[in-house]
């Protein structure tokens, strides 16, 4: 139970990819005072667990009663991905993420799908097909992977300090080339699925 516990564990944090997400974290928090930073990152860490949670319990049942394949999931949200990589790429005016109002990101694009992005929820919906106490020990592993995001994205603000704003651009373009070549995979990923499926 432990092993299956710490493979959970590890699988989530390199499906969601916190380090790799404090680049789009600061970016999006950048326009937001910094007393509310804190609220919104415990926030969104919350709404991704949720969304996660929600899945790995009901996901199947929602895919089939919405007649969506997993297929059409993953290339979805390569799209998406794509799209949010590009901006870190190149930068725009309105930033990465677009112009929101008041400043403050809510829930897209950071907990979903920067948290709980296509790739985390098809591997919850995997654990959705274990017995009970499988999923409990799932359930578990998870919400240590939350912790694990609280303390990044907590931190986030301080690593940026500490590094400078041209290490952290130039960390922020390489990120979004990974992300990018993710999106690709990803959506090659779907079109194997789609393909199977003829």
């Amino acid at each position: 139970m432990t092993q299956d516990f710490f493979q959970t564990f590890i699988l989530l944090l390199l499906v969601t990819d916190p380090f790799g997400n404090v680049p789009l974290f600061a970016t999006a928090l950048a326009p937001v005072p910094p007393a509310r930073r804190a609220k919104i990152v415990v926030r969104e860490c919350i709404i991704a667990f949720v969304v996660l949670l929600v899945f790995m319990f009901f996901g199947s049942h929602f895919l089939k009663a919405l007649s969506l394949s997993e297929a059409s999931l993953r290339i979805a949200g390569s799209v998406i991905l794509m799209l949010i990589a590009i901006r870190m790429i190149f930068p725009h005016p309105d930033g990465v993420l677009g112009r929101s109002e008041g400043g403050e990101p809510f829930i897209v694009p950071l907990a979903i799908p920067a948290l709980a992005g296509p790739s985390a929820l098809a591997t919850v919906l995997l654990f959705s097909r274990d017995s009970t106490g499988e999923v409990l020990v799932h359930v578990a592993g998870l919400g240590a992977v939350v912790v694990v995001w609280l303390a990044v994205f907590l931190g986030a603000e301080r690593l940026q300090k500490v590094l400078g704003p041209q290490v952290m651009t130039a960390f922020e373009r390489l990120m979004g080339l990974i992300l990018a070549a993710m999106s690709i995979e990803m959506l090659l990923g779907g079109v194997r699925e789609f393909v199977k499926t003829l």
